[in-house]
């Protein structure tokens, strides 16, 4: 199968016959191969509905029904488990991405050598001020901790090779980083394509200003759990040595002026307290790793890696390596 379309969803009844045509129309255009999975995130309209209309007329169009609302993250993890295409393209419900995009992200992906391409929707319809500068912030402030040069990191239209949804998780809000999350996953070409935005033609935007808070919380989250997810002491452990460390020459230094220079009460002097805070707060992130390894250590997926290639070059086993193999352990 060439092509995977995902479309999250929530109360799209409106679009979602004039998508469904749309994306048939360009598919049948190129002659591909595809499927549409259709995910209702907990609608209250009848969004539902029109899907199972929508699959009876076209078997290409698949759907999965989320007993309530749990976000779009869900959705698309849903989504990348059941895409069986070689190519995998994601795109919203509100027809704000066009489906014309589809062909150029699926060349740039099986030609162009691309693990993901994200759209840039350069030229948009949405507030200013409530979304485009919000939005300008978001993509600076992470391209900036993450090393990710994209100009539109949030863009719903995107498109990724199989291999790429098959081996990342994305739960919370972390739709929104996940260039970042497969570039810690190891797949390092990502490219970005000037897409069109259009204005939204039927119901109301489902994003509120909170995420923005959680959105930030989740991308600490990805950049903690990137680099020391199986080494938490590395983190913890220096930072707490370092506390630690300024804290006892502080409270050397404050000794010696005791003993040799001064007859003032130590613990009269700020400077006493700030010692103290620093041993005790290096105490408490030492152990913070150390317990933190203690965890990722029994962790059934301690030794969980992606490997890419593998060559085996072993030779068969032969009559005299089961002999061998039957004989008694005589280690001691």
């Amino acid at each position: 199968m060439n092509i995977s379309v995902i479309v999250p969803l929530k109360n799209e009844e409106e679009s979602l016959p004039e998508l469904a045509a749309w994306i048939e129309r360009v598919m049948d255009a190129h002659h591909f191969t595809y499927e549409v999975w259709m995910i209702d995130d907990g609608s209250t309209d009848d969004s539902w509905g029109v899907i199972q209309q929508l699959a009876a007329q076209n078997p290409h169009i698949k759907g999965i029904k989320f007993q309530r609302n749990y976000g779009k993250s869900a959705a698309l993890n849903e989504g990348f488990n059941a895409a069986q295409g070689d190519v995998v393209i994601t795109m919203d419900a509100d027809l704000q991405d066009s489906p014309d995009e589809i062909p150029e992200l699926y060349r740039m992906i099986m030609e162009d050598g691309y693990d993901l391409v994200s759209g840039w929707k350069k030229k948009r319809y949405d507030n200013a001020f409530t979304k485009n500068l919000p939005s300008k912030l978001y993509n600076f402030t992470t391209t900036r901790m993450s090393g990710v040069k994209l100009h539109d990191m949030n863009c719903g239209l995107k498109s990724y090779r199989k291999k790429v949804i098959k081996s990342i998780e994305v739960y919370g809000e972390m739709h929104r980083y996940i260039p970042v999350i497969a570039k810690w996953n190891g797949f390092r070409k990502i490219g970005e394509k000037v897409v069109e935005h259009r204005a939204r033609k039927y119901g109301v935007t489902k994003f509120g200003l909170e995420r923005f808070i959680n959105g930030f919380l989740d991308l600490a989250t990805i950049m903690f759990i990137g680099k020391f997810g199986k080494r938490p002491m590395h983190l913890f452990g220096a930072l707490g040595s370092l506390s630690f460390f300024i804290g006892f020459v502080i409270a050397l230094y404050m000794a010696i002026a005791k003993i040799f220079f001064d007859k003032v009460n130590m613990t009269d002097r700020p400077l006493f307290y700030l010692g103290l805070l620093c041993m005790i707060i290096g105490s408490q992130l030492f152990l913070t790793g150390f317990i933190g390894e203690l965890v990722t250590r029994n962790a059934t997926e301690r030794n969980s890696y992606l490997v890419e290639e593998r060559m085996d070059h072993s030779s068969p086993v032969t009559d005299d390596d089961l002999q061998l193999a039957n004989l008694p352990d005589r280690r001691l």
